[in-house]
């Protein structure tokens, strides 16, 4: 399909570029804001997987603390998100940095949420045709339930969105996540998913097929 293969990316590069650049303003103030509460590096960074399973490097801006025990270990998520954090996960202004992976041509404005590499051997083979576009600041599992929605409902929506990919769908997309962003519906203060880690809950499944 055209859109899929050329006119998408072109529309994820203009909107990213002009997101960059009319809100460098707001850029700015959410850095020196983020330095002043949680401290540096302003900008967090990870390994996931993108289109193909490529691994590509995903940035947000820190929303943590790194509040540790008197063991020197990392406490547990919860007590390392302040209130700003959870302030700032709620409205979705930690996930502005990613607009410089869609510039990239790392990810795509819509698309299925990229998740941790360490969940790349555990997809059966129909999950992971998540991978066979671009992952996304949102898409269709975002707003059928955001971080509240379980694993296999998630890679449902996900393989949908893949198969049924087109202007229309990421349009009716992004107008439901801007809706879901200002009455912060869907959305929790923990960690970016509400149930367990993929490859643990996958591991489970296993063990009790095999019972």
């Amino acid at each position: 399909m055209i859109y899929e293969k050329v006119i998408k990316r072109i529309l994820d590069f203009l909107i990213a570029l002009f997101v960059l650049v009319v809100f460098s303003p707001l850029y700015v103030i959410l850095i020196i804001l983020v330095r002043v509460k949680l401290g540096s590096p302003v900008i967090f960074s990870q390994e996931r997987p993108g289109k193909n399973g490529k691994i590509f490097r995903l940035y947000k801006f820190r929303s943590m603390t790194d509040k540790r025990d008197e063991n020197g270990e990392l406490l547990p998520d919860e007590e390392r998100l302040p209130k700003f954090g959870r302030i700032f996960r709620a409205t979705s202004l930690d996930e502005l940095p990613e607009f410089i992976n869609i510039l990239k041509g790392d990810m795509s404005l819509v698309g299925p949420r990229p998740l941790l590499v360490k969940y790349l051997p555990w997809y059966s083979e129909e999950e992971a045709h998540r991978h066979d576009v671009r992952p996304g600041l949102t898409g269709l599992a975002q707003v059928n339930g955001r971080n509240t929605v379980g694993w296999e409902d998630r890679f449902g929506y996900d393989v949908e969105y893949v198969r049924n990919c087109s202007f229309l769908m990421d349009l009716k997309i992004v107008g439901k996540t801007i809706g879901m962003v200002l009455k912060r519906s869907g959305v929790q203060s923990g960690a970016e998913m509400s149930t367990i880690d993929f490859d643990i809950y996958r591991k489970q499944q296993l063990e009790n097929k095999d019972k």
